[in-house]
């Protein structure tokens, strides 16, 4: 079956004298009256039969005379012109591109799928995108909105505002709740959320702050954003952060930062699924309780599931954005 839309009668319609008069132009008017153009689906069935061998192992070939004497007596319409009686241009030439004198069914398929494809690819580029208005969202509060995430796991968007609050909003764009980053108000009088990422593999998002640390938070409990690592110690504060797991080992991932010092740095984490941090040795086991890490730490190589490193190339400028990439 041809893989474009075909007219599904067995007779071409008679043109459509007001197809111009309705907008058509003589250009689009002159491709839809090609002959090849209007066949229809029982056309190339009475077309495909005359190709048939009488053995499976036979290919049956048409010169120029016989073919034309053939399409007319089997289609039923068409001049003997428009099917390439004489040589100028018309269906047999068009399907005899390599001037063999003579064509197959192969032949005659091969190009009909072609002019179909350019067709179905000029009717595309002439579409003009119906885009809808543009719609304001309501947001509470009046602070800045310092990141948007989406996470693909629950189809929901993240909005994370400077004063602390954490937006989400479902794939409807309908604000679902508004949720404080920490319940402590005090502390969020004194700093700033800075940037904000989203650990897919892992289920969590990380979020920055102007005291220099970075707080993961976990998706999945059933807490308001529960905080499972405290990462503190940094020697600036992070403003971008980017995050990338290796599709085929999500244990493998890098979290990349940048901050005020002109500095990238990135974690390396080794065994995300089981764990991006260890934990010290006799801490609680509360699965709720937050695990508060120096950044010398995995700079030492203390952590056996995580690593560090970083480069200093911007002469103190700020690291405002970053993204990872892979190399192919």
């Amino acid at each position: 079956m041809l893989p474009f839309e075909l007219n599904e009668g067995s007779q071409p319609g008679p043109e459509n004298p007001e197809r111009i008069s309705q907008g058509e132009t003589a250009e689009e008017h002159a491709c839809i009256a090609l002959l090849e153009n209007q066949l229809s689906l029982g056309d190339f069935v009475q077309i495909q039969r005359a190709f048939e061998p009488s053995e499976p192992s036979q290919t049956i070939c048409m010169s120029r005379e016989e073919f034309v004497q053939r399409m007319t007596e089997i289609v039923g319409w068409g001049t003997k012109e428009e099917y390439g009686e004489e040589a100028r241009g018309e269906v047999f030439d068009k399907v005899d591109v390599a001037q063999d004198g003579c064509i197959n069914w192969d032949k005659l398929t091969s190009f009909m799928l072609l002019t179909l494809y350019e067709k179905d690819e000029q009717a595309k580029a002439m579409v003009v995108p119906q885009w809808k208005d543009l719609e304001c969202l309501p947001v509470k509060g009046k602070d800045t909105i310092q990141k948007v995430i989406f996470l693909k796991s629950s189809s929901r968007y993240l909005i994370i505002r400077k004063e602390g609050v954490v937006g989400i909003w479902g794939e409807n764009l309908k604000l679902q709740e508004m949720l404080p980053i920490t319940s402590d108000a005090n502390k969020l009088k004194h700093l700033w959320l800075t940037s904000m990422t989203s650990l897919e593999n892992v289920n969590k998002i990380a979020v920055a702050f102007t005291r220099k640390e970075i707080c993961f938070y976990d998706l999945l409990s059933k807490e308001e954003f529960p905080c499972q690592y405290k990462l503190q110690g940094l020697k600036g504060t992070p403003i971008c952060m980017d995050y990338w797991y290796d599709p085929f080992d999500a244990n493998e991932s890098i979290l990349s930062l940048g901050g005020i010092t002109g500095k990238v740095q990135v974690i390396a984490f080794t065994r995300a699924l089981i764990s991006l941090f260890e934990h010290p040795a006799g801490a609680c086991e509360d699965e709720e309780a937050t695990v508060t890490i120096n950044w010398a730490e995995p700079c030492s190589g203390r952590h056996k599931c995580c690593y560090t490193l970083g480069h200093k190339l911007h002469c103190g400028d700020w690291v405002r954005q970053g993204t990872e990439f892979k190399q192919q």
